[in-house]
């Protein structure tokens, strides 16, 4: 079932993000708790999931963003796309980012956006079938100085 997170999936959620960032740190202050937090009471801010049976098995962020062009339609970023490591390449990628994508027209953006660093041709062919195009924006990323 694609829905929301709510907060009782916190757990789960930073279970696949430790897939998707392996050597990111584990943080023990309550930082990731009070994030989540915020995502989840923010207008705009849409963390979704995909449940079976009562386990998180994939989830993204889905940011809708208010905007002046495009007839002041908003535009969406996805962020942090994750499938269960055992159950990738079983369709459960292309359903949540369907119903991701279909969330994103229903709050009437006019564009959605992802960016990717994964180097695997898989992961850009499945983001190709999932109606994403790679030739129509350049994107950039900028880092803080350390």
């Amino acid at each position: 079932m694609f829905r929301a997170a709510r907060p009782d999936d916190f757990a789960q959620i930073i279970h696949l993000y430790r897939q998707l960032n392996p050597d990111d740190p584990v943080l023990d202050d309550g930082t990731d708790r009070t994030a989540f937090t915020q995502i989840l009471g923010t207008p705009g801010l849409r963390l979704f999931v995909l449940d079976l049976d009562g386990f998180v098995v994939a989830t993204t962020y889905l940011n809708v963003i208010p905007n002046l062009s495009r007839s002041a339609s908003p535009y969406a970023v996805i962020e942090n796309v994750v499938v269960e490591q055992s159950r990738r390449g079983t369709g459960l990628g292309r359903q949540i980012m369907a119903a991701t994508l279909q969330a994103a027209w229903d709050a009437g953006c006019y564009k959605a956006m992802l960016m990717t660093g994964s180097r695997n041709p898989a992961t850009h062919a499945f983001y190709r079938a999932c109606g994403f195009s790679t030739d129509v924006k350049t994107a950039y990323l900028a880092r803080p100085p350390r």
